[in-house]
This record gives C-alpha cells, structure tokens and sequence, in this order.
C-alpha cells in the first residue's frame, strides 16, 4: 500500500495523500481555456523578468522521469497509460487505440486523455471515451469517480491540517520578507480602512501592491536620487530587489545542475539502461539489420547484403503475422517493441535497398559502355548476370533479364549507326584533301614498288605507298575491322545473339536465384512476344551491318559530310572503337580551313568511295584483300545468325549480294590502277645490277615482285580464302563469276605488253640525270670505234647514258623474263585461279620474242653496218689480191678490233649476251664477204688464195662463236670461190696450201694477244655462259677448230 501512495503523490505532485484544496496551478494547465487566453498567458509569461529562473527550475524539475511541462511553465508527473477514470477499462490508452484514436503516435493528444496531465480535457474525455455510453453507465461511472475523489480528499484534508499552523507561519514570514524589501525598512503608509484577513491576500498582494491604489499614495513612485536602498528596493528599476543576485543565482543554478543533475538521474538512467540493454540484446538482429546493410553496400559486399536483407525480410514478415495474429487484441508490451523495431527497421531497410536497386539498374543499363578491352583486361566478361542475379535476390517489379537485352539491343543500335556514319564522313575528309593535293611523280611510284621485293622478307607494308594514302588505307581498314571483326560491333552482336539464345532456351537461367520465397521465378522466362522482338532486333542489327558496308563499297563518296559540323555528344555512350579515341583536328569544324569539293577530273577512283586517290595498285592489293577477307567472314559469321539462317530467304540474299557487289568493285578498282601502274613501272629501273643475276638489273625481280604481289593478292580478293573456312560460308561466299575471271585474265596480259614496252622505251630514250626525268633529246649511242666501254662499278651502277649499255642490260632482262620470270608468273596464275594460259602463254612468249629480236636488231644495227662499210672498202680496194697473198688485208684486223670493243662492251654489261651477240656478228660478217665476193666475176690463184685466207683467218679467229649458220655462210663462200675460178687455179692451189698453212699458222701466233677475248675458255662452258646449250656450243667450238684444215682441203680440190 505504501507503493501505491508513493506512485500517487508522484502522479500528482503532492506532499502528502490528503490534500485540503486543489492545486490552483493545475487549474492554469487546462486545456479547455480559450485561445486567446492561451496566446496571452504565453505573451505574458515571454515578457516575465524570471524567465531564466522559470527556466532553470523546470530545467531542474525535467530531471524527473515523467515530468511535463504545461502550457504556462508548471511542470507535473503524466504517466503512459491509466485506467479510466468512470470505471469502465483498465487502459485508456488501449480503449482509445480499438476506437481508432491516434493516441499512439500523438503524445499531445493522449495527455489530453489522461487525467494526470495539466492539459487533460474532460469535454473530450467523454466525447472520444464514452461517446456511445447510456445514461445509466455514465452514472455508475460518477459513482466511481466520486469514491475516487473523496478518497484523495482525504488525504489532502489530513495533509493541509497537519501543516496548517506552518503555512500560517511561512506566510506571516514571507508577508514581512517583502513589507521589508518594498519599503526599504520603513513603515508602510496606514490604509484608509482595515482589511479582514484572508489566506488568499499574499496571492494578490504583488498586483495590488502595483498600482498603488488600495494602499494609498506609493512613497516609491519617486524614490530620492541619493537614496542608496534603491538597489535592493522592489521596483522596477531595481529588477523588484534580485538585479544583484540575479546573474550569481543563474550560475550557482547551472553549476548545481551541472554536479548534482547526473546524481540525482543516475538511478533513473540506470534503470533505462538496463531496460535498453535488455530490448538491445533481445532485438540486436532487428536494429543491427540496417547499420549491417549499409555497410554491406559500402563494402560490396553483395552476399552479404542479400542475407542480411532476407533477415530483414523475415523479420518483417513475422511482425506481420504477428500484427495478423493479434487481429482487435491489444499487444503486450514485448509484442509492442518488437512490431515498433520491425517497422523501424524495414523502413530504413527499404529505403537502403530501393536506392540500392535504382544504382544496380543504372549500373546494369550503362554497362554497355565498357569497350571490350576494357571488360577483358580487368572487369568480368558476366557482370551483367551477377547485376542480374543481384537485382532476383532483392526481388524487382520488372524483368532485368528483359531490361538488360533491350538496353543492349539500343546501344548496338546506336553504335552501328554512330559508328558507320562518322568513319564514312571521317574517310571522305581525307580523301577529298588527298585528292586535292598534289600528285606524286611516276618517280615517287617507283620508290614503291622497288621496295616491293624487300616488304615480303620484312612483313612491312610502311613503303609501298605515300604516308597519307597508307594513313587513309589503315583508316578503312580499321572502320571494316570496328564493323565486321570478332573484336568489333559484329562480335558483340553475336555475342548478343548468344545470350539471348541462351536465355530464350533456358540455359542461362539455370544459374541465376529465384528470389526470396521464389517471388522472382517468374522473371526467368521471356514473354514469347519478347521472344519474337529480340529476334526481329537482331535481324535488324544484322541489317544496319549489312547495310553500311555495302554502301561503303557499292556507293559512290558521299557528297554530305555535315555531320563533320555537328560535334560529338558528350555522354559516355558514345563509341568510339576502331576510329578515333582522340578527336583528330583535322575532323574539327574550322571556318578557314573547311574540306575541299570532292573533285571531278575524270580519274577512275573518283567514283569509288574506299579507294584513296593516287594509290598505287600494290598498297590497293594488300589492303583490299584484308578488307574483303572482313567481309567474306562478317557476312558468313551474320548468315550464322539463328534468325537471320532460319528466317526470310532475302537477308540471305542480300548477304550474298554484299559480298559479289564488294567483290566485283575491288576487283575492278584493282584492275584500273594495275593498268596504270603497268605504264608507269618503267620507272622502276634504275639501272642497278641485282645482286642474284649480275647481268641483268633489279628490273625484273622488282617486276617479279610487283606481278607476283598483285597475283596473289587478286586470289585472295576473288576467292576470299580466310572466309571459307568458316562454316556454311560456301553459301555466301560463292565463287567468282567467270567475266571476272576473264577481266582478271586479260589485264594480266595487258599488264605484261605495257610493261614490256616500257623496258624497250627505257633502252631506247636517254637519261637526263640533272632532274632525273626520261627525255629524248640526246642520244648517247656508242660508235663502233668509241673507245668508252661500261664497268661496273662498286655500287653495282652502270653508265645509263649509253645507249648500247641500256640496250644490253634490257635484253639480259627480256632473256630473264623470257626463261624465268613470265614462266613463273604464268604458273603462280594458273595456280592461283584454276585456268590455263595456254594461248596467252604463247601470245606471250611470241611477243617476248619479237620485242628482244627487235631490241637485238636495234642493238647490232650499227656494228653490222660498220662492219659491212669496213668489209665492202677493204675488198673494193685494187690492191686486195696480189700476186702471192703472204697475209691477210688490213680490213680483216679492222672488223676484228670493232669486234674487240664490241665484245669488252658485251662481256663487262652483259656477260650472258657475248656469244649471241658475236655469233650473230660473225654471221653478218660471213654473209657480206659472200656478198661482196659474189660480186666479183672470177677468182685467178692470187685472189683466190686471198680470199681463202681473209675467211679462215675470220673462221679461225672467232672459232669459239662459230654456228651452224655462220659455217654454212663460210661453206657457201667457198662453193662460190670454187665456182668462179679454172681447173689450173685449182691445181696450183694444191700446192700452196702448205705455205698457207704456215701463213695462218704465223698469223695467229702474231694476233694472239690482239684477240685473245676471242679465245676459247679451258673450263667446260655452262648452259648460261652462251645463248644457246652447253653442248651446241662445245660442238660447234670443236668443229672450229678443225676447220682450217678441212676447208682449206676442200677449197683445193673444189
């Protein structure tokens, strides 16, 4: 009982349980008070000079538990929840809550229930509380609340006569307290009439002190300026006695509640710490859940997470059953907690989570964006399955399988078109500023190709073309390869094709969670809808491919390239693979410097959009055939595709169309600048003896190299090899029509004429040296008797100045080309495209032969003709035919040395041409003397034996270059002879031919060292020392040597 009455003065604020009146500052508190009393109770109480003390003596009261604070400053006890006062329920709280009154989470409305607290409202007690109570329970509820009353009466009545005598006491004491400290020690002025005493006269004795007028005349309202009792007096001025106890009273207030605020608390905040450590330790999973979250989050720690946010889950699921359980039954106190902690906790929990998820979404749908070098050097290739399954653990409305494949379906789409229209725009920039710059010399091509035969030994392509045209070349090539490799948008839209296969046959799926209580099962299928719209999409994306590759080819430049004008947007969506990572300034918008018009001269590339202007057909070879390599295998690697193999037969169609139409262009592209560069390869000699064949030039491996370059590239573009390997590519890349073929095959033959002519005009023109340039104005022809011969030298150049040097040196080409390099060729095309050159080969070798007779005849012309010229005026002279020939005649020795200079020009230019050259010399010489001898009408003794000497010492001499030919001449010559002289010369000449053995004998001995050029070598001569073979010349060298003999012999008997 003893509790009881303790908890009842603390509820209400009384010192003892008997009081005789009721509390006049809890008639203050009452809520039922008008408005405007309310707002001047506040104005008054902000305008009172004791707000500080006011404030430090509720500041002290507050340290209590359960203490409240009126509308005017008193502060009281109010408990949670009380009974009803009428009888009716143990909790008013509870009763409230089932009528559906906010009293829970409206602390002001509930006071105003409870009959503890200052600003309880008795109107609204009955009108929420009882509002549906008979007459008859609102009297059975007076009668309780009367035994109540009167219960607590008494215990004030008992309290207020016990300590009557002491307030009596205390109220005279504080009477005369502040009689003092108004007069100042003086005696009050005499009313004008006694006033009975009343307890309530203190209550008033402040206000009516004020005025003044129930006292009489104030000796206060004018204090005396010297008056030192003003300080402590109770006036205004004053601050009514406290101004100089004021300040000290504050701090002594504030130091107390500093030292003696947390001791007199302590008990009450030990006993809440308990209790909360209690609720903690009982609930730690319920508040940890969010703090565990968010920091699973920062951590990225995503198992993690989607534990603790399935413990979440729970937790909230069973205070929902819980609250479902209950239904209309009031919850324990426990239950309370715990259903207040579950939603406290769900809540900051959900709001975690769903800012988490719009962050995975985000992620998930600008994942796209990491270039795939990117995502192979460091990120996994499968992040978007671990967003995916991330998003299915935390359980979403929308299908992020669904969201992610239409997020990459428009990002492709918009790369693929992003990407073709500002490569094409980009290529045409450079080719128009190629276009209009100026074009390189013939001379400059030449530089190319000669570096043609070193490229296939380094694998380097810097040389076979200008820098800008390479620049523009490699540029091409990497728009094809950012369009068409596995690298590139190709390989992401099969990569795509991939995945959305896999996810529209399950497979994908299998490894991806279903969610919390599988609510996200339901996202692991695609609509069949969704199903038919990826497919058309990819099918599309195939198209878009498709489409800017055949337009690269197939279409002329483009005449538009605003969009060089329009910057590049700045989200980070924009790819840029392939083309240009940094803005290349010659891409920018520049007002004094805009891209020229593209130009119309009439040259053949100009209306090709992927050739760039004034390349040469060995760079256009390397690059067209990698380019058509990307295209043969993209449209093979696009037929693959599910939708596209299974689906309309047109796609199909379209593709073969892709490759035949790029195939068809590159080829005759190809064939234009193989045509040109043909004409111009002329210029590639530059008169230096390759190091393999010293006799002939650089020309034809260099002409090898070029011709062999083009072939094998042109194989390689008609048949696209690296493309057939690829499955199913046999109905796409289908092979080359035959008047490609024959295109092909005739330009192969074209090429061989032009470049044909263009070695005999080199022979044929002079060089000029001072600027490097053909020119025909001198001809530096060499004379029979120049004296000039052409060495070698150390860097293997020769004289280019000399006609007959040029001349040598270009029929040693032709004889290489005839016997080694257009044979190669020949095969190397009939290997590569399955044909036979069967006509073409000896249309070939025809012309061949007629171009090096013609260039042979060019080259011998003046020697025969001085030849001729020597022989004819040594036989017209008189003095030709003496009596008794002890010699041979002067011209003979004169042909001989001509023969010499020819033979030193011949051997030290072009080795391999001595025997044909003076075989052939030999023969023009045997022809004249039977030309000039048939002219005589008859041969006596002495001109018979002479002219039988001039032709031995002739046969004798050049033995070693004796041909069928030249011993038929020789044979006719003597038949001649034989002819047009007597029986006695015959006879007499049988007696001779000892003294002319001896002759010729002494002949030779003397001219040895004069024509020992002529002189046959010791060692075995080779098949290439001579025109002819190895053993013709053997036999024809020792059949020589026996001639003096046997023609002599037969010369004798006729």
């Amino acid at each position: 009982m003893a509790d009881f009455d303790r908890n009842v003065l603390e509820f209400y604020q009384l010192s003892t349980p008997y009081p005789t009146e009721w509390p006049v500052e809890k008639d203050k508190s009452d809520d039922s008070d008008s408005e405007a009393e309310q707002k001047k109770q506040k104005l008054s109480r902000r305008k009172s000079r004791y707000q500080a003390l006011e404030r430090a003596v509720s500041n002290r009261a507050s340290i209590v538990q359960g203490s409240e604070k009126s509308a005017n400053g008193v502060s009281n006890l109010v408990q949670k929840d009380e009974p009803d006062p009428l009888g009716t329920s143990e909790s008013v709280v509870r009763s409230l809550r089932q009528l559906g009154v906010p009293v829970q989470d409206d602390i002001r409305l509930r006071n105003r229930f409870l009959m503890s607290s200052t600003s309880f409202s008795p109107a609204l007690f009955l009108s929420q509380m009882h509002a549906t109570a008979d007459t008859q329970s609102l009297l059975s509820g007076l009668d309780v609340l009367s035994k109540s009353i009167d219960q607590k009466s008494a215990s004030l009545k008992v309290l207020v006569e016990s300590n009557f005598e002491r307030f009596v006491r205390a109220k005279a004491t504080i009477d005369n307290v502040y009689r003092e400290m108004k007069y100042r020690g003086a005696e009050p002025p005499s009313p004008a009439r006694a006033r009975a005493h009343s307890r309530h006269t203190s209550k008033s004795s402040f206000r009516g002190s004020s005025g003044g007028a129930a006292l009489g005349p104030n000796p206060l309202a004018s204090p005396l300026p010297n008056d030192t009792r003003k300080k402590n007096a109770l006036i205004k001025e004053s601050d009514y006695g406290v101004m100089g106890i004021k300040t000290p009273l504050l701090d002594v207030a504030a130091k107390a509640e500093d030292v003696w605020g947390p001791a007199l608390g302590g008990r009450e905040k030990e006993e809440n710490l308990k209790t909360v450590s209690t609720s903690f330790d009982r609930y730690k999973d319920y508040i940890e859940a969010s703090s565990n979250i968010a920091d699973s989050i920062k951590r990225k720690d995503y198992e993690a997470l989607v534990d603790e946010y399935v413990r979440a889950r729970k937790f909230a699921d069973e205070a929902r059953k819980l609250v479902e359980a209950l239904g209309s039954t009031p919850p324990s106190e426990t239950q309370t907690y715990q259903i207040l902690l579950a939603a406290r906790m769900w809540y900051d929990v959900e709001e975690q989570i769903q800012l988490f998820k719009r962050d995975v979404w985000r992620k998930l749908t600008s994942l796209h964006n990491v270039s795939r070098a990117e995502s192979l050097a460091g990120q996994p290739q499968d992040q978007h399955m671990e967003l995916i399954s991330l998003l299915l653990e935390l359980g979403v409305d929308d299908n992020p399988i669904w969201v992610w494949l239409l997020s990459r379906y428009d990002y492709l789409k918009g790369k693929i078109s992003s990407t073709g229209e500002r490569a094409k725009v980009e290529i045409e920039v450079l080719r128009r500023r190629l276009a209009s710059g100026e074009k390189p010399a013939p001379q400059m091509m030449a530089t190319h190709l000669r570096n043609l035969g070193r490229q296939s030994v380094e694998n380097k392509v810097n040389g076979i073309d200008t820098t800008d045209v390479l620049e523009l070349w490699d540029k091409m090539l990497a728009f094809l390869s950012s369009l068409l490799s596995a690298q590139g948008i190709l390989g992401e839209v099969m990569e795509f094709w991939q995945t959305v296969e896999g996810f529209i046959d399950g497979k994908a799926q299998k490894s991806l969670p279903t969610g919390y209580n599988s609510e996200s099962r339901e996202h692991h299928r695609l609509s069949q809808q969704g199903t038919i719209d990826l497919q058309k999409g990819t099918i599309e994306l195939v198209d878009m491919i498709r489409s800017h590759v055949f337009e690269f080819f197939a279409g002329a430049p483009p005449e538009d390239i605003s969009l060089l004008f329009s910057p590049l947007p700045p989200s980070p969506g924009t790819p840029m693979s392939g083309l240009t990572p940094t803005r290349d300034p010659r891409f920018n918008f520049d007002a004094n410097n805009l891209p020229p018009p593209s130009p119309k001269r009439g040259e053949t590339w100009e209306k090709y959009a992927f050739w760039p202007p004034t390349s040469n057909s060995v760079s256009g070879v390397h690059y067209l055939s990698k380019m058509l390599a990307l295209v043969g295998s993209g449209a093979s690697e696009m037929a693959s595709v599910a939708p596209v193999s299974q689906g309309d037969a047109k796609q199909l169609e379209s593709l073969r169309t892709l490759v035949g139409a790029a195939r068809e262009r590159c080829v005759n592209a190809l064939c234009a600048a193989w045509n040109k560069d043909a004409e111009n390869i002329k210029y590639v000699e530059d008169w230096k003896r390759s190091k393999d064949m010293g006799d002939v030039t650089r020309m034809p491996t260099s002409f090898a190299s070029f011709e062999g370059a083009l072939l094998s590239g042109m194989q390689k573009i008609l048949y696209i090899p690296e493309a057939m390997a690829k499955s199913g590519a046999g109905d796409i890349v289908l092979p080359p029509p035959t008047k490609l073929l024959q295109s092909v095959r005739s330009q192969y033959v074209t090429t061989l004429y032009k470049a044909l002519s263009g070695m005999v005009e080199n022979a044929e023109r002079a060089v000029k040296k001072a600027d490097d340039e053909w020119t025909t104005d001198v001809d530096m022809s060499i004379t029979p008797r120049d004296n000039r011969a052409s060495l070698n030298d150390s860097s293997g150049t020769v004289d280019p100045g000399d006609r007959n040097v040029r001349m040598l040196l270009t029929l040693g080409n032709l004889h290489a080309l005839r016997t080694k390099v257009v044979p190669n060729l020949n095969g190397q095309f009939e290997n590569a495209f399955s044909v036979k050159l069967t006509d073409e080969s000896k249309t070939i070798k025809d012309v061949l032969g007629q171009i090096d007779a013609r260039l042979f005849q060019t080259y011998t012309r003046p020697s025969v003709d001085s030849l001729r010229k020597i022989i004819r005026a040594g036989l017209a002279d008189p003095q030709w035919a003496p009596p008794k020939p002890t010699e041979v005649k002067p011209y003979v020795y004169e042909a001989l040395l001509t023969l010499v200079l020819v033979h030193t020009q011949v051997s030290t230019t072009a080795p391999s041409m001595t025997h044909q050259v003076l075989s052939y010399l030999l023969e023009q010489i045997s022809r004249e003397l039977l030309d000039c001898f048939k002219a005589r009408a008859r041969f006596d003794l002495g001109a018979l034996m002479q002219a039988t000497l001039d032709v031995e010492f002739f046969a004798q001499t050049l033995s070693q270059y004796t041909t069928e030919r030249a011993s038929g001449l020789q044979g006719e010559v003597y038949s001649m002879l034989d002819a047009k002289t007597d029986n006695a010369a015959r006879a007499r000449l049988q007696d001779e031919l000892p003294g002319m053995r001896e002759v010729l004998k002494k002949l030779r001995e003397q001219s040895r060292s004069e024509f020992a050029c002529f002189k046959r070598p010791r060692r075995t001569v080779t098949a290439s020392a001579g025109a002819g073979s190895a053993a013709t010349t053997a036999t024809t060298a020792a059949a020589a040597t026996a001639a003096p003999e046997r023609t002599l012999e037969r010369t004798a008997t006729g």
